[in-house]
């Protein structure tokens, strides 16, 4: 029998969608280390290497506070399955898809959801989730997305956070896109649960999920009346695994290059600083949106509540919104994203996140933009975006 695979080839992409997001070349060099057993002393290190920049990043204590071997999904599933026992009451706020997908795991878990709803494009107002846990009776869990990528809205958490404690709850938090391009305080903001992923902000390829978790979190978990329904997200185990010192545990194979990958994601960050990494994120995003104004089009979301990394756009009437993100792909090597669930065919979704938000490519973005509606026939003074954006960094 012949091989007929021809050598692997894919093409770079200028990744400015919801995610996955450009990854930095530290990160693909690092990626290129040697794998090593589970076992292996510096596999060992390697673990408490990484445990540490993610307490930094996430702006925690918290003793547990790992990464799931798995994608950001795999973190909404490890949040969740761990605190949440048939016949426990959760409420969902609910506005956006990832929202919807907290409810479904909720119910797998044999939870009982109340949803909090809230148009896609607006925020979950604190008053709506009191009301709620006020109804509901005793309520676990409070649960609901910090940057939902759905929608580019980023969600105030102080105020929820103090009415669910209030009420007994736990918080648990979605910053999958939010985490070290947001301001996200975990421990001053009371999060009990959160996750995120490595393909956002973090400047990683997809494959790990930091996760954080509180003494009170962790207290719910140990007094759980039956084991978690996951094994393989069981943070019980997983508390071994990677916080067990020279004693751990073995619970699974992890994928030791995405480790490696994260491990130097985290260090990128820590050498430019959070604070500063944040303040570029939103630098760039205010320029993307005033040279996005500029050429007549229309941002989902009012300013300020947008999520800086990913910035929802309106699709004008009579443009062919799948035409527009295919000549960007083919034409420029740019990827952008649709919308999808209740905002199918009505935006688009553009990442400026990590590595991938900076000046160049708020330019690049701008002026393949602009070409691509011309050919739609819409806007009449080319360059309009661009000049704005350049004015708005210039003021800056």
């Amino acid at each position: 029998m012949t091989n007929d695979l021809s050598e692997l080839n894919v093409p770079y992409r200028l990744l400015l969608g919801p995610g996955p997001s450009l990854v930095h070349p530290r990160v693909y060099r690092a990626m290129t280390a040697p794998v090593i057993g589970y076992l292996d002393p510096v596999f060992i290190q390697l673990l408490d290497d990484t445990q540490r920049p993610l307490r930094t990043v996430f702006r925690t204590e918290n003793d547990f506070t790992m990464a799931i071997s798995g994608t950001g999904t795999a973190g909404m599933e490890a949040a969740i399955y761990n605190v949440v026992e048939p016949g426990d009451t959760v409420v969902v706020c609910q506005n956006g898809y990832f929202a919807v997908r907290m409810a479904d795991m909720v119910r797998r878990c044999g939870g009982e959801v109340v949803l909090v709803e809230a148009d896609w494009g607006k925020l979950i107002e604190p008053e709506r989730v009191e009301a709620a846990l006020k109804d509901a009776g005793r309520v676990k869990v409070v649960a609901i997305v910090h940057g939902e990528t759905s929608t580019g809205v980023l969600q105030p958490l102080e105020e929820i956070s103090r009415i669910a404690h209030e009420h007994g709850a736990l918080l648990l938090a979605d910053a999958v896109t939010s985490l070290a391009g947001c301001e996200l305080r975990i421990d001053d903001w009371g999060i009990d649960v959160c996750y995120s992923g490595t393909q956002k902000c973090l400047s990683a390829p997809p494959g790990m999920a930091p996760l954080t978790m509180s003494a009170q979190a962790m207290e719910a978990v140990a007094k759980r009346s039956e084991p978690v329904r996951s094994w393989y997200v069981d943070v019980s185990m997983l508390q071994n695994y990677w916080g067990g010192g020279n004693a751990r545990a073995y619970h699974h194979t992890p994928p030791m290059t995405m480790l490696y990958a994260l491990r130097e994601g985290l260090r990128i960050v820590l050498e430019e600083g959070l604070e500063t990494r944040i303040v570029r994120h939103l630098r760039n995003a205010r320029a993307f949106w005033t040279g996005v104004e500029a050429m007549g089009l229309t941002l989902h979301v009012e300013e300020k509540h947008r999520l800086t990394p990913l910035t929802t756009v309106r699709v004008p009437e009579g443009i062919d919104e799948m035409a527009l993100r295919q000549g960007l792909l083919l034409e420029h090597n740019i990827e952008i994203g649709r919308g999808f669930g209740n905002l199918e065919g009505q935006v688009w979704r553009i990442g400026l996140m990590g590595y991938g938000s900076s000046e160049e490519n708020v330019f690049a973005l701008l002026y393949a933009l602009e070409t691509q509606l011309a050919k739609q026939k819409f806007g009449r003074d080319r360059g309009a975006g661009v000049a704005a954006a350049a004015r708005a960094f210039a003021a800056d």
